[in-house]
């Protein structure tokens, strides 16, 4: 068992061996540049990022052109949102979201409240859940975009993505969802969800870092926020990452196959870690819901103890105590804290995610390494 234990993986996870295999000869072998018509090697990298759009189309129930390939979720809640601002802002400049979203939402809609848009951000019960009631009370004649996370990146909560989106096309409104930690974990089917725009992140389902995409439903224009050569349908220009897409395409063909027993072995993992921790350790608690919640991930509260010198002695475990984008701050998880957490609790709350390559060996390891270290603490 190597040390530490890794229960991060909402942070990242490392890339699947048969996903790296695909990926290899798209970086010698087959080096083309995937936008030279005129000769082979042109050809089979046009082919090969065209096998991934159908492997990825197929896991969303979408077509394989309405995949538009980005740098990553981050970039593609960009386009998403400011792309939709951009082109239906004569329309109105009303947008909604969640205060609980990724700063990749929150921070992208900050600046166009800049620009001059008007942002509504929901906030969640206690439990980390929003619901179609909320959405309905704050749309507006001029309202053009909700975007909601499917799944919460800290908690694992799963909003009720398909009645929410049914409230916002009511009222003329498309809908947005970063489905960043969603992706290959649940099962996704965007017209069945009506879910306009889809933001994805190829490192969060075993693939490699610096590949994501976002996915446009036929009909809905978006304003490009990269030019220079009109790739993507004029929606993202730039050479395309074909080592990378191959890449996604691969981890979102094994996630399709593998989704429903993988998700009951983890949720068995999960929810040892979880009740033995509790059972073990007084004074704990779960954030977040416990029944719409993403399998792989437990948020636990250790009250009375000091968050930082916990995470500075569990140097066996990797876990976090929220975003991995927000980790160099000093500041409390701000999704704990709008749930109504304390600053201490928010600071003694550790986020453990288990993932593809999580064994009983180290579960059992990680309970007793976890509780060992809070009883000393705690004295």
């Amino acid at each position: 068992m190597r040390l530490p234990v890794y229960l991060d993986y909402n942070a990242t996870t490392p890339v699947d061996p048969r996903v790296l295999e695909t990926m290899l000869p798209w970086f010698t072998e087959q080096f083309g540049n995937a936008a030279s018509r005129t000769h082979l090697y042109g050809w089979t990298a046009e082919e090969a990022v065209a096998t991934a759009r159908k492997q990825i189309a197929k896991l969303l129930n979408v077509t394989p052109k309405e995949v538009v390939f980005t740098s990553g979720a981050t970039e593609a809640n960009n386009l998403a949102i400011k792309g939709v601002f951009e082109k239906k802002s004569h329309v109105g400049k009303h947008i909604i979201t969640v205060a609980t979203e990724h700063k990749a939402v929150l921070d992208t809609c900050h600046h166009l409240e800049q620009l001059g848009a008007d942002i509504t951000y929901l906030v969640p019960t206690a439990d980390g859940l929003i619901t179609p009631q909320q959405v309905s009370e704050v749309l507006r004649s001029d309202t053009i975009l909700v975007s909601v996370m499917y799944a919460n990146n800290e908690i694992g909560v799963i909003q009720p993505i398909r009645d929410i989106a049914e409230v916002a096309h009511r009222a003329g409104a498309l809908f947005h969802t970063d489905a960043t930690q969603a992706i290959g974990k649940l099962p996704i089917d965007m017209p069945l969800e009506g879910i306009d725009l889809l933001s994805l992140s190829a490192h969060k389902l075993y693939g490699p870092k610096g590949i994501g995409a976002l996915v446009v439903r036929s009909g809905v224009e978006i304003a490009s926020q990269m030019d220079g050569g009109g790739h993507e349908r004029g929606r993202r220009s730039g050479t395309l990452n074909v080592p990378g897409i191959v890449g996604l395409g691969k981890a979102c063909e094994i996630a399709q196959k593998e989704m429903k027993s993988e998700t009951t072995r983890l949720e068995g993992l999960r929810n040892r870690l979880e009740s033995e921790i509790l059972s073990k350790v007084p004074d704990t608690f779960v954030n977040g819901a416990t029944e719409y919640r993403l399998s792989h991930l437990t948020n636990i509260c250790f009250e009375n103890v000091d968050g930082e010198n916990l995470l500075l002695s569990l140097r066996d475990v990797a876990v976090s105590t929220g975003s991995a984008c927000t980790s160099a701050s000093v500041l409390p998880s701000y999704v704990l804290k709008i749930l109504g957490l304390t600053d201490d609790q928010a600071y003694a709350s550790l986020r453990m995610s288990l993932g593809r390559f999580t064994t009983e060996e180290e579960i059992t390891f990680a309970i007793h390494h976890i509780v060992e270290v809070v009883q000393k603490m705690r004295g």
